[in-house]
């Protein structure tokens, strides 16, 4: 009896003792995750202390008075040294508190979670659409390195890296907007409403910023996809007469796609920081168009909440990253 009770234990010992360790690596992290947002906060705060200026004058505007100028200083702490106000914001931004926007006087948190969803959804669906465009055509280029159609989607990719944004916005509303009709210039529509309405209000914007993300995508899944076609894996798999498409998916495309996932989850997270110039251009209301309605009005506040908000995705998505890593390769779990 005391045999067989041993065994169990000794068996589960061994099985959770890895995942132990990877909980202790995972759990290690977290400090360092803290500590980049107490700089990204710290560093927002200093830089909205810099702006020329008082942030009260530009929210009373021209007659207001000295007095009243002192007075709102007063009540927001805006007088006092840069380090209290940031450990003041800190301990209210730790419980919930974000403070409320001087704009509008509304809670800073309530003004950036109703415009997070039309950001949220642009930039999902436009990292969405870049990797359609890129992991195919990369895929064929990598199968077919040299030929004509590989130096062709290698030279369109070069033109497209180097449009900027705004630019490839203007085509698209002139070609697919004002040209055909297709689509709407500018709004948008909840998907309340509809969801065929607001992936016609969508697409433009989201398109506009996945031709700048896509040849990025393209170029670096195309290098690591040559690069594992020449390992001897491959090799094999093609000596045993299995199709080529099968090789490719099965093979190459999973050990070739740590590094377009690490670039995939920092473009997410810079799509929801950059999108601002898209977001103007069409006229969403997004987090975008928040913040550039927030930085004349000298609305410090509602800015630190952008930049803490938009700092958390991105901590949020190194954490998610991190765990999808060893769901595509073992040995990461291993190790």
């Amino acid at each position: 009896m005391t045999i067989r009770s041993t065994v169990p234990s000794v068996a589960s010992a061994e099985v959770s003792g890895p995942r132990r360790i990877r909980l202790r690596g995972r759990l290690g992290r977290l400090p360092h995750f803290g500590a980049v947002l107490l700089l990204v906060t710290f560093g927002a705060t200093l830089l909205t202390s810099l702006l020329p200026g008082s942030p009260a004058a530009a929210i009373l505007g021209p007659t207001a008075t000295a007095e009243d100028i002192a007075a709102l200083e007063a009540e927001n702490g805006w007088d006092q040294p840069l380090p209290l106000r940031y450990v003041r914001w800190l301990f209210g931004a730790v419980q919930g508190d974000f403070g409320t926007s001087t704009q509008s006087g509304e809670p800073v948190l309530g003004e950036i979670l109703a415009r997070v969803p039309v950001t949220l959804e642009l930039s999902l669906l436009a990292l969405a659409i870049s990797l359609l465009i890129a992991v195919p055509a990369a895929m064929y280029s990598a199968s077919k390195e040299g030929a004509a159609l590989d130096r062709v989607s290698s030279g369109a990719a070069s033109l497209l890296m180097s449009t900027p944004v705004f630019v490839a916005g203007v085509l698209l509303i002139y070609l697919l907007a004002v040209t055909t009709g297709w689509f709407p210039i500018a709004g948008w529509s909840p998907i309340a409403d509809g969801l065929g309405t607001n992936l016609m209000f969508a697409f433009l914007p989201a398109l506009a910023l996945a031709l700048g993300e896509a040849p990025a995508f393209f170029r670096l899944l195309r290098a690591d996809m040559i690069t594992t076609l020449n390992e001897d894996f491959v090799t094999t798999a093609t000596a045993r007469g299995l199709p080529r498409w099968y090789i490719l998916t099965r093979h190459v495309m999973r050990p070739s796609s740590f590094s377009l996932l690490t670039v995939a989850a920092v473009t997410f997270g810079r799509l929801l920081a950059g999108s601002v110039v898209v977001e103007s251009l069409f006229a969403l209301p997004g987090v975008g168009s928040l913040v550039l309605q927030a930085i004349p009005a000298r609305d410090v506040t509602l800015v630190q909440g952008v930049v803490v908000f938009i700092a958390l995705v991105y901590v949020l998505i190194n954490m998610a990253v991190d765990g999808l890593y060893a769901l595509l390769d073992p040995r990461v779990r291993t190790r």
